[in-house]
């Protein structure tokens, strides 16, 4: 069952508590046809993932795609929460990010910071973060000192997670981003930086608190205040307020109720939902307009965000750690690319969330795919990583100009 709008008049509501106005800045509506598309190829993706939830490997999702500065699909299927009881998706609906937090309010946040000469990529960890301690070979000699970048491209040597719990027991619960980045310096790394691509939730917790020291403000303020804001994107928030609760998708059950508006990582939840790895929530049309604001070079209308030299070095494969595949925040070709499918080109790129997110983005033909699902509703055994990819091959062999 394909639903939008149903969550219509309550988000008109939430807009008019918080005294914005919605959607002002949200992608123009256009036509397959218009905009380049085969609509017989393109209306295939549906039966897809209408298929994937009748098989119940998820709840529900949220899929829009745009070109060309456009929306041409914006569909909601299934349900967005099987417990306590059914509803049913809406094309509206607010998700947990999960790691699209990474790309989307640390990498870009730390970049912002690097375009106002407040920091530089090449600046060492320790000069932020004191206690960050290098790797050490088996006879105890220090290595190099990782630097920015290293954290930006999973190269920096940090294991990929730390177990909350034994962090919660050191460091108390709830604990500041301060304290967790201080416990995560002290661990010792798995490899000299530069030389070994390990995907590290603890390299964008420190990236965070990097922000906070030389900003002066927490990750969400900054991310608010000079991002998500200026784009219009008024959706897209850590911590969703409470009049927000009924628009979110609810996540895995946890001490016998869902996750609703509480962040699934078990380390952001740790920092009671502000953090640079997972925490922030939006909605694919406030990702549809952060997207293409990238596809177009840093603006979005009379708005400027990024230089276009920023948004270059964002989504390129980084020189330094080619092997990598990453750019500062942005994944193009690394093994965990594979929502991008195997017909966009070399130059597309993208991200995943743990909870059943995806973002996809390509330069060449001015295309976003964005999906968003509940898959680790109700108890983390969803499935949506094959679908990812089959989606964005349907989606570009659609594409006839």
């Amino acid at each position: 069952m394909r639903k939008r709008g149903a969550f219509a008049a309550l988000a008109a509501l939430i807009v008019a508590f918080s005294g914005a106005a919605c959607g002002g800045r949200a992608l123009p509506r256009g036509s397959m046809k218009d905009a380049g598309f085969s609509p017989e190829r393109l209306e295939a993706v549906s039966a897809l993932i209408d298929e994937a939830v009748a098989r119940k490997e998820f709840p529900g999702a949220v899929l829009l795609v745009a070109r060309k500065g456009k929306v041409v699909l914006h569909e909601a299927y299934g349900q967005s929460r099987w417990v306590p009881e059914r509803r049913p998706m809406d094309g509206e609906m607010i998700f947990d990010l999960a790691s699209l937090t990474k790309p989307v309010a640390t990498a870009a946040s730390v970049m912002l910071l690097v375009e106002r000469g407040k920091i530089s990529l090449w600046d060492r960890v320790k000069t932020y973060v004191p206690e960050f301690v290098p790797y050490k070979d088996w006879f105890g000699i220090d290595g190099e000192d990782a630097r920015i970048w290293h954290l930006l491209t999973h190269t920096s040597g940090l294991p990929p997670y730390t177990e909350a719990e034994a962090a919660a027991e050191a460091i108390g619960r709830p604990c500041s981003p301060e304290a967790l980045v201080n416990y995560i310096s002290v661990l010792p790394k798995d490899n000299p930086p530069g030389v070994k691509f390990a995907y590290s939730c603890l390299g964008y917790i420190t990236l965070a608190e990097i922000v906070r020291r030389a900003s002066g403000q927490r990750i969400d303020v900054f991310a608010a205040e000079n991002i998500f804001k200026p784009l219009g994107m008024k959706n897209t928030f850590f911590k969703p307020r409470p009049e927000t609760l009924d628009c979110c998708v609810p996540t895995q059950m946890v001490d016998g109720k869902p996750l609703l508006g509480v962040v699934h990582d078990p380390l952001a939840r740790l920092q009671d939902g502000i953090s640079g790895n997972a925490g922030l929530f939006s909605t694919a049309a406030d990702l549809a307009v952060f997207a293409q604001m990238l596809l177009d070079r840093g603006t979005r209308g009379d708005t400027r965000v990024f230089s276009p030299a920023a948004v270059e070095r964002m989504t390129s494969v980084f020189p330094r750690t080619a092997f990598a595949g990453r750019g500062l925040g942005w994944d193009l070709c690394s093994a965990y690319a594979s929502n991008g499918g195997d017909l966009f080109g070399p130059k597309s790129f993208g991200h995943t969330g743990y909870t059943g997110t995806s973002v996809w983005i390509d330069p060449e033909t001015k295309t976003i795919v964005i999906f968003l699902t509940n898959s680790v509703h109700p108890d983390d055994k969803g499935s949506v990583v094959p679908l990812r990819s089959r989606v964005a091959n349907v989606v570009a062999a659609a594409i006839e100009d």
